[in-house]
């Protein structure tokens, strides 16, 4: 078996809304091969964002511990925790978070800005990442510019610009089109494939879990058995 590149113990999550506690995440374990593909499922309020932005980085756990690559994240500082993220993770958010005002190219180009990287080389990344999502001509588009599937193609493509570790996608089929649903569904497939990019993908629809190699299942804030 290939080694976890993704090690989640015994990890619990509790929001505190002055006297009231809401456990997001129960006592969670979870471990992921390295070149996974990993779709998450259930209801709203099931825990599911939650534990991605943990293993992202994003947020703090209240409890266990989280490996991702060999690193425990749950010690790191805030700034260790922020240099980490931009060196191991690609988040392709829910939201997409384009800068309305850059082109896709200068958004793809955004988190080389926190390398040493100069500026021919942060181009020159930007533009084999748009090339990898099919987005050779749209490179100076603006995002009004672009239909809901090539926005989400620039968010893939920045989020793959810094070559991450763990790539982790939001519901990034949601409000697209079959068309293009299924678009993004064959790019994050060939990225897993061709390129053994490790993959953790939340969604609602069981037709684009199928893309993935494994499906697990949040309750309630519970992880239930793998089948």
């Amino acid at each position: 078996m290939s080694e976890a590149i993704v090690r989640v113990e015994g990890l619990g999550k509790i929001y505190r809304r002055d006297a009231i506690q809401v456990v997001a995440l129960d006592n969670i374990h979870l471990r992921l091969p390295t070149a996974e593909f990993l779709a998450l499922m259930g209801p709203s309020g099931s825990g599911k964002t939650t534990l991605l932005n943990i293993i992202a980085g994003v947020d703090r756990a209240t409890s266990g511990s989280v490996h991702v690559n060999g690193t425990n994240i749950v010690d790191l500082s805030e700034d260790q925790l922020s240099a980490w993220r931009n060196r191991e993770i690609g988040y392709v958010f829910q939201t997409l978070n384009l800068i309305p005002v850059l082109t896709a190219l200068e958004n793809v180009e955004l988190p080389l800005l926190l390398t040493d990287l100069s500026r021919p080389e942060r181009r020159d990344h930007a533009e084999t990442a748009l090339a990898l999502v099919g987005l050779t001509d749209r490179m100076a588009h603006l995002p009004r510019q672009l239909s809901g599937g090539e926005e989400q193609r620039v968010a893939i493509a920045r989020a793959l610009v810094t070559d991450p570790t763990l790539i982790i996608a939001d519901e990034p089929t949601g409000d697209l089109d079959a068309k293009s649903a299924d678009e993004i569904l064959a790019i994050l497939s060939r990225l897993n494939r061709e390129w053994a990019k490790t993959i953790i993908m939340v969604t609602h629809d069981p037709r684009a879990a199928k893309a993935a190699s494994t499906i697990r299942h949040l309750d309630k804030g519970v992880l239930l058995p793998g089948r």
